[in-house]
């Protein structure tokens, strides 16, 4: 195809809008975009196309967070475009968080041509496999051409579609396609960028592959007989839910699996377990149809082991340990299986990521976890001995009454988690900052028969990027938004703060033209933003350390107070802003903040050592309980 086939003359928008159009046709809906020039025809023909959704965050660090917010929001490839030099580095931490938490990302970087690569031209760097071994895929694109032979306008589609299926395949992740383009970057004209708009379609469906598909993987006939074996010949087992474990169907699942096993369940608190109970039912074979009712049995759900885990739980050891999702957050977790002899350590994970730092795993299976959870509920006895989840579950209530009993009256962090679990709406959004706010979660967060979802970044468990990566997660969602992050994480990311108003005007025009078009719909919690900040002046993790027993140091190394007023900033935002100094002041100004349409912050000051003390007193409260 020559020229004067073309619709529009520049190459690079040519090029530019056959790669976007792939994306859109393999099944790309959103782009998070930076202002930049190099990366102009990228930017173009975004803008241009109909089926995708553009935002745009001035700075590209953020951007970079949002995109994944949105990407695990909606479990499907985000786009993320910007310019050269810098602006792309900027990247790096939310990919480093995309790789090891398995998000898919598109990041597409706009780069100057060959001849000014090692030349000392301005903002020009090597990106050519910048990110290294943190993505799935790298590739540097040709420079385009002015008349290119049709086999390299079908590889650029072809790269489109390729990109987007390796960033969303069974192991998903970041994958970085990267443009060089020569001036000029953008029409010549207000008249010629009308006609690329125009004829935008018409020209990059020429060029139309076919998408790639992916299944899943299923069990065979001989894994599910042993995995029966396993499971009916032990009667004393558990399963670990950790991070990001599955959706759709698996909580459920496994639930099933456990009610079926006998095995209680010790759910990550962002596993997507913990909090997504529906009343499972025991399914009934053909046998079983006259009965009246299936007996009920115990919760397998258990969310109290950081507690009572500090200590021997007094329980015999378990004979089998079975694993989906990450590594668990919790410590106390983590030191009792490292320290235990199962006969079987059994994990299932289909993307296949290795995820087990003591080393202990003997067997792996690389399946779909749903397909095993379903199938094996329909291979093993009707009904377990709930002895053992019994004994287990004895465990759990003792040290959550004692628990909420240390709790009561005590203002500290982790005291404020517990409220903001017991307060929220179901149906929600919860996102925790890392350090402390996501360990509080995990301890003081407990089961409850409420559906929320909650999510943090425990890839890499950095402080950067949180609130961009919650703004993100309800940019891609239908439901309200709580963050909780702590003030160092709050200053890392204000930047991302502007991202606010923006995504509240988008929801309003979005409920008006929803409003109009179906006048009869039924209303439902406002998509509202509340941010629970927990202020305590400093990093109040490292209290947890030895180091925080060696002054000078400690204090002005570690702990670094900033003696920061947060409430300016917000309002510079446009976000409403609350002070709480007790419990009661913060449970009053949440449960009116999460029923309000206007985004707030909500700061909670409390006092750092103070703080650490106040936790360690109510561990040992607990634990002392349990012993009597």
């Amino acid at each position: 195809m020559t020229n004067n086939h073309l619709p529009f003359k520049n190459p690079n928008l040519r090029v530019a809008a056959l790669f976007v159009n792939s994306l859109a046709n393999a099944g790309l809906e959103s782009v998070v975009i930076s202002p930049g020039s190099r990366s102009t025809p990228l930017t173009l023909a975004f803008e241009a196309h109909p089926d995708i959704e553009i935002f745009v965050h001035l700075d590209e660090r953020g951007a970079g967070f949002f995109a994944l917010g949105m990407a695990i929001a909606s479990n499907r490839p985000v786009a993320l475009v910007c310019t050269s030099g810098t602006a792309v580095a900027n990247y790096l931490p939310a990919i480093v968080e995309a790789q090891m938490s398995q998000v898919p990302l598109l990041i597409l970087t706009g780069d100057r041509p060959h001849e000014l690569r090692h030349s000392g031209a301005n903002q020009t760097i090597d990106q050519v496999k910048i990110f290294g071994d943190l993505v799935l895929w790298s590739v540097d694109m040709p420079l385009p051409e002015a008349d290119p032979p049709e086999v390299v306008l079908r590889y650029v589609c072809t790269t489109a579609v390729r990109a987007y299926a390796t960033a969303n395949g069974l192991r998903k992740g970041p994958v970085h396609v990267n443009f060089p383009f020569r001036k000029p970057l953008e029409p010549e004209s207000s008249e010629q960028y009308s006609v690329f708009s125009e004829q935008y379609s018409v020209f990059s469906n020429q060029f139309k592959i076919h998408n790639f598909s992916v299944g899943t993987l299923q069990p065979s006939a001989e894994q599910l007989d042993w995995l029966r074996a396993v499971l009916t010949q032990h009667p004393h087992g558990l399963i670990i839910c950790g991070p990001r474990c599955p959706g759709g169907d698996f909580p459920q699942a496994v639930i099933e699996l456990a009610e079926r096993t006998g095995y209680p369940i010790l759910a990550d608190s962002i596993s997507g377990v913990r909090f997504q109970r529906k009343e499972a039912k025991i399914r009934k074979n053909a046998k079983e149809k006259s009965a009246k009712s299936a007996k009920s049995v115990d919760n397998p759900i258990i969310s109290g082991y950081e507690t009572f885990l500090q200590s021997d739980p007094g329980w015999l050891e378990p004979e089998v340990i079975v694993r989906f999702g990450a590594v668990p957050t919790s410590r106390w977790l983590n030191e009792y299986l490292d320290k235990i002899s199962p006969v079987v350590r059994l994990h299932i994970r289909e993307n296949g990521i290795w995820a087990d730092d003591s080393h202990r795993t003997t067997h792996f299976m690389q399946l779909n976890e749903t397909a095993v959870c379903h199938q094996l509920v329909q291979k093993l006895p009707q009904r377990a001995n709930t002895a053992w989840l019994q004994t287990i579950r004895q465990t759990e209530q003792a040290s959550q009454t004692a628990l909420q009993t240390a709790l009561a009256g005590k203002l500290f962090d982790g005291a404020i988690v517990a409220d903001v679990v017991e307060l929220i709406p179901e149906g929600s959004l919860l996102f925790m900052g890392n350090s402390s706010p996501i360990r509080h979660l995990d301890q003081y967060g407990r089961f409850q028969a409420k559906p929320l979802t909650a999510i943090a970044n425990r890839g890499a468990s950095g402080i950067d990027g949180n609130l961009a990566t919650a703004l993100g997660l309800y940019a891609a969602s239908s439901q309200p938004l709580v963050a909780v992050v702590g003030d160092i994480t709050f200053f890392h990311d204000m930047n991302s703060l502007l991202l606010v108003k923006n995504l509240i005007q988008r929801y309003k025009d979005t409920k008006k033209q929803k409003k109009h078009s179906a006048a009869s719909a039924p209303l439902r919690l406002e998509k509202n933003i509340t941010i629970v900040l927990l202020h305590n002046d400093g990093g109040s993790i490292f209290n947890r350390l030895p180091i925080a027993q060696i002054e000078p140091p400690f204090t002005d190394l570690f702990l670094t107070p900033h003696g920061l007023d947060f409430k300016p900033i917000c309002r510079m935002f446009g976000l409403a802003y609350s002070r709480a100094d007790s419990r009661d002041a913060f449970r009053t100004a949440f449960t009116a903040s999460v029923q309000d349409p206007t985004p707030r912050v909500i700061a909670v000051h409390t006092q750092n050592q103070q703080d650490e003390a106040i936790r360690r007193e109510i561990n040992r409260a607990v634990l002392a309980k349990l012993q009597a």
